[in-house]
């Protein structure tokens, strides 16, 4: 079955008559035709059947049909990747980053670089980890930045800075003296999905394992919004509780530091350019100075 015998049976589904599938090929009525009886006699078998004006898929067409249009879909999943590849030559950067970096480091990194490489432009996408890995698969996006490791086949991990988990909580409020300390506080947690949600988890566990958390948020600028709500106390990274500082939260380190490192994630075949490292180095440089408040 060739590519064109693909194309007139997959319009002929669609627009149910010969004349619809013309239109929805470009091509005249005739041709049309012509191509489905090329198409039947290589096949050896009718496609469809003529009732009442219309063309109706047989059997065998029928159990075609889900393979069809399957060819229809990885055709048009090669042309979303042209179409990428394209864009992404032409000095399109598309970043997918976690909400963190997305409240406040990356607008100011993403500025400074479009200050710096006005030719450069961005789409900046902000999810949680499964989906920005898999949309860095398909190509939809060229990096992710991300506290996750990126343990996947199909994916390359750069470490890119640390940043550390902080505690945070009302203007006046003590920080914590040890860890033991957090039996007596009521912690909102994050996600164990989240790999700070996990750090955290794994902090509950080890010094306070009789204590259940009484609230859980997937991300981290809800749990810091809950504080400044008088809801109770959290630990976040550094990056989200900087971000959310100016709306009145006071930041503590922790009784030992935690470092939470910080990665660029792209697919395993990306080689990386110079345009790429310029980017980059913006991201560091705002990294670097988001610091501990003094």
């Amino acid at each position: 079955m060739r590519w064109r015998h693909v194309e007139i049976f997959d319009a002929i589904c669609r627009g149910g008559s010969l004349t619809q599938a013309a239109q929805l090929l470009h091509i005249s009525q005739p041709a049309a035709s012509k191509m489905l009886a090329t198409a039947e006699m290589q096949l050896g078998f009718r496609l469809f059947d003529r009732v009442r004006g219309r063309l109706i898929p047989t059997r065998e067409a029928s159990i075609l049909a889900p393979y069809v249009a399957r060819l229809h879909q990885n055709l048009d999943d090669v042309s979303q990747l042209a179409r990428n590849l394209r864009s992404h030559h032409e000095g399109l950067w598309r970043i997918g980053s976690s909400p963190a970096f997305g409240l406040e480091l990356l607008p100011v990194a993403l500025s400074r670089c479009r200050q710096a490489h006005p030719a450069m432009s961005f789409e900046l996408r902000t999810h949680h980890s499964g989906e920005l890995l898999q949309a860095l698969e398909t190509r939809d996006l060229d990096m992710v930045m991300s506290f996750d490791q990126g343990e996947s086949s199909g994916v390359q991990q750069q470490v890119l800075a640390h940043t550390e988990l902080v505690h945070v909580t009302l203007p006046g409020v003590a920080p914590l003296r040890c860890w033991e300390e957090m039996a007596e506080r009521a912690f909102i947690a994050l996600d164990a999905d989240d790999p700070v949600g996990a750090m955290v988890e794994s902090l509950l566990q080890r010094y306070v394992p009789e204590v259940a958390p009484f609230m859980r948020v997937q991300t981290h600028y809800v749990a810091c919004s809950l504080v400044v709500q008088r809801v109770g106390e959290a630990l976040v990274d550094l990056v989200t509780a900087r971000a959310m500082q100016s709306r009145g939260l006071a930041i503590h380190r922790l009784p030992e530091p935690l470092p939470i490192p910080v990665s660029i994630l792209t697919a395993h075949d990306d080689a990386g350019s110079g345009s790429r490292e310029r980017v980059l180095d913006h991201i560091r440089q705002a990294l670097l100075e988001c610091r501990f408040p003094d």
